[in-house]
């Protein structure tokens, strides 16, 4: 107990750069998949294949090869991030693709009546998205959705390719100091704690859009 107490300090500052990388992406990713899936439904075609080619490129790639290319291969254009923005970026990049992929989903399995419904009560598009649309959608997103945060909360330790000080980049730290596996268990239970409050969250959410069923 006594070692866990010496090493707990460094393995919660770590924590505080995954729950950082976490927030960020989710509070920007997931209103820009939002954005992104209704551009998927658009008639205007050129637009819609620049959709599909970001979206096709995201997830058809993986993060950690997304992780270096920002930090180690734009700056050979001129595009140069620190480790945290580029870290940022690629996450909020890949993520907002799967996102846009799970709410494009969400909205083609909205019934057209609905819409037509709105048209004949003269609600605008905003209001039947906002009234009609939405609710439902996140009704039946949130179960895609929910698997995608507790993937990012494992994802956000890829960071430590570029090498910012993560969770797991602090366990590998004092595992390789002290030549003991004990750092890594304990990574392994905040990593546990982390993605059960995660999952706590997303049930309570459920339980809120239960009514639009």
């Amino acid at each position: 107990m006594h070692y866990f107490s010496e090493i707990l300090p460094s393995l919660i500052s770590g924590t505080g750069m995954t729950l950082s990388i976490f927030f960020w992406t989710i509070i920007v990713s997931v209103p820009l998949g939002i954005l992104v899936g209704l551009g998927m439904k658009t008639k205007f075609k050129p637009l819609t294949w620049l959709i599909d080619i970001y979206v096709w490129l995201m997830r058809g790639t993986p993060l950690l090869l997304q992780l270096i290319f920002v930090f180690y291969g734009l700056p050979i254009i001129g595009i140069v991030f620190q480790r945290y923005d580029a870290a940022l970026f690629a996450f909020i990049l890949n993520y907002t693709a799967y996102f846009a992929e799970i709410f494009r989903g969400g909205l083609q399995a909205i019934p057209i009546g609905q819409y037509e419904s709105a048209r004949v009560l003269r609600l605008t598009r905003w209001q039947t998205l906002r009234k009609i649309v939405i609710p439902q959608v996140v009704k039946i997103v949130l179960p895609s959705i929910g698997n995608e945060v507790i993937n990012l909360v494992k994802d956000s330790s890829l960071v430590y390719v570029i090498g910012l000080g993560d969770l797991l980049r602090a366990g590998n730290v004092a595992m390789a100091r002290d030549v003991t596996i004990a750092p890594m268990l304990l990574v392994g239970v905040i990593y546990l704690l982390l993605t059960a409050v995660c999952t706590l969250a997303l049930h309570q959410l459920e339980k809120h859009y239960s009514a639009w069923r």
